[in-house]
């Protein structure tokens, strides 16, 4: 009774972002009493608002009876700056790197402490990728993740050095270990995973620069990963890295810049 009475002051707004507010990287189908549960609602306030949100499409329902996020507000989402004005800027860049190599690009951007897939070009290599476009996954297990939290202020870095969940056998989850991995990052200019994210998928990721602040990463995922390889990756990388950073508002480090 006292979350019933607790979700009657909340407002139809509320409650209906709380019904979307459920859904997440870890909970992308959910049945009814399990929305209602996530959300602090009852079942029968779940029910009616799930059914509108299913009818204006922010919600789908399966064949199985489980909701999903729904094809219209992901058209929505599409709309944010995050993606209408970086995935706009860099679009060419992005073909034109998976023309030179065929894999898996990615674009992406540091938000918290995750990295937001901004937009992605699937390979022709079958090569294992969990990530796709909106998706969040660690900032410690990706390429494109170690290059942004490697530029990222102190107190981001330390919350991820507290929380280092091991993925695969091979994901770096000793902080001394990440530290000098992105101390060779700020050096190198560039990162690498080796099967850290997905077992059979290796990836190379450079920065993406607005003046001099680092505001987005570049990567690709590969099937193996060697010297000669990767250096010719880094090099056609940075070349794309750096025609998008031309496009970009010029900032100075301390300064922000959000897409969003």
């Amino acid at each position: 009774m006292a979350g019933n009475s607790a979700s009657a002051g909340r407002s139809v707004t509320s409650r209906a972002l709380a019904v979307l507010g459920a859904f997440d990287a870890r909970h992308r189908r959910l049945t009814l009493t399990e929305i209602a549960g996530r959300a602090g609602l009852p079942v029968a306030t779940a029910h009616r608002l799930v059914g509108e949100l299913v009818g204006w499409g922010a919600l789908a329902r399966t064949p199985s009876g489980e909701y999903v996020i729904g094809r219209r507000l992901w058209d929505v989402g599409l709309l944010a700056p995050v993606h209408s004005g970086l995935r706009e800027l860099a679009s060419p860049y992005l073909h034109d790197l998976y023309g030179a190599t065929l894999a898996t690009v990615h674009l992406a951007v540091r938000d918290g402490l995750q990295v937001l897939y901004v937009d992605r070009l699937s390979g022709h290599a079958s090569v294992p990728v969990v990530s796709t476009i909106g998706s969040r996954l660690p900032l410690h297990a990706t390429g494109v993740g170690k290059v942004l939290l490697a530029h990222a202020p102190p107190e981001v870095q330390e919350a991820v050095m507290g929380s280092l969940t091991r993925i695969t056998p091979y994901t770096i989850s000793q902080p001394g270990r990440l530290r000098r991995q992105l101390e060779a990052v700020l050096e190198d200019d560039h990162a690498t995973t080796v099967e850290e994210m997905t077992l059979g998928a290796c990836s190379v990721a450079v920065p993406i620069r607005a003046g001099t602040q680092v505001v987005a990463a570049l990567g690709v995922v590969v099937p193996t990963l060697q010297p000669r390889e990767r250096d010719r990756l880094v090099s056609a990388m940075q070349v794309a890295a750096r025609g998008v950073g031309r496009h970009l508002p010029s900032v100075s480090d301390g300064d922000r810049v959000d897409f969003r």
